[in-house]
């Protein structure tokens, strides 16, 4: 069963945790369950929208998503498993992780708990011997989810910025200053960068950047080509201001991180 077709079942049996792996839907709408969800990209790319942010998921990576959060999930390639497992949460209160949504590279360990549990499906209640193997993933997550993948894209639906942010995404290699961008769009300076405060709570500077370390992020999973054709591809005139950009942001050199997702396809 899908995850759409899933959702009025996942939160019928509070104390159960419902396990569900799934070659998934490209787009599942708005969503909210009384439940955690921990959530394992398997191959391509998923892109988790909440609140006012995108957060870009690239493979061998999982997420969590706290109890009762909206959030919209886009698949962005037709190979990405999605194997997810939503939790109880009367323990919650235990440790602050599971109060906050993040985003973490996959370990051995959790990587075959999860596929342990490949062929489980559906609620597993609290009286099912399997369901204490699951409540220990669940206990592990705090210990092992030290290294936050700190990408998230912040979007607005506002009119008068839609247009702006599709110029930038549509031309990512230019390069784009306020001035230049307050003159295409007949905007003044100041009530521009204003503009992006009030719309996007952070700087122009501050989000060009971050789009590029997305769009960066998905030509590594999604091409061959070297870590410096992707520096340029996204905006940068060398390798060492990509690579200094991409470790100021993620905590990864990107020929790291890239090394770091092949070791584990």
């Amino acid at each position: 069963m899908s995850l759409i077709a899933s959702l009025p079942n996942i939160d019928k049996i509070a104390d159960s945790v419902f396990v569900m792996h799934e070659r998934s839907e490209k787009f599942i709408p708005y969503h909210s369950h009384a439940k955690g969800q921990l959530s394992y990209v398997e191959g391509g790319l998923a892109y988790l929208q909440l609140n006012d942010k995108n957060y870009v998921i690239p493979a061998r990576h999982y997420f969590w998503v706290p109890s009762g959060l909206e959030h919209i999930l886009k698949i962005g390639h037709s190979g990405t498993i999605l194997r997810s497992i939503f939790f109880y949460t009367y323990d919650d209160n235990k440790n602050l992780f599971f109060s906050e949504v993040g985003i973490y590279p996959i370990n051995a360990l959790l990587l075959q708990m999860i596929k342990y549990t490949e062929l489980w499906d559906g609620p597993i209640k609290s009286d099912d011997s399997r369901y204490q193997f699951l409540s220990v993933i669940k206990n592990i997550l705090p210990e092992i989810s030290n290294k936050k993948l700190p990408i998230s894209l912040p979007f607005t639906d506002h009119e008068r910025m839609q247009p702006i942010l599709e110029f930038i995404a549509n031309n990512i290699t230019a390069n784009h200053t306020l001035a230049s961008l307050s003159t295409h769009f007949g905007i003044g300076e100041r009530s521009l960068s204003r503009l992006f405060q009030i719309t996007l709570k952070t700087s122009f500077l501050q989000y060009l950047k971050l789009l590029r370390m997305v769009r960066s992020i998905e030509l590594m999973l999604q091409s061959d080509i070297s870590i410096s054709e992707i520096g340029y591809a996204v905006g940068y005139d060398s390798l060492s201001s990509f690579s200094n950009t991409f470790y100021q942001m993620t905590n990864y050199r990107p020929s790291d991180f890239k090394r770091e997702i092949a070791a584990r396809e």
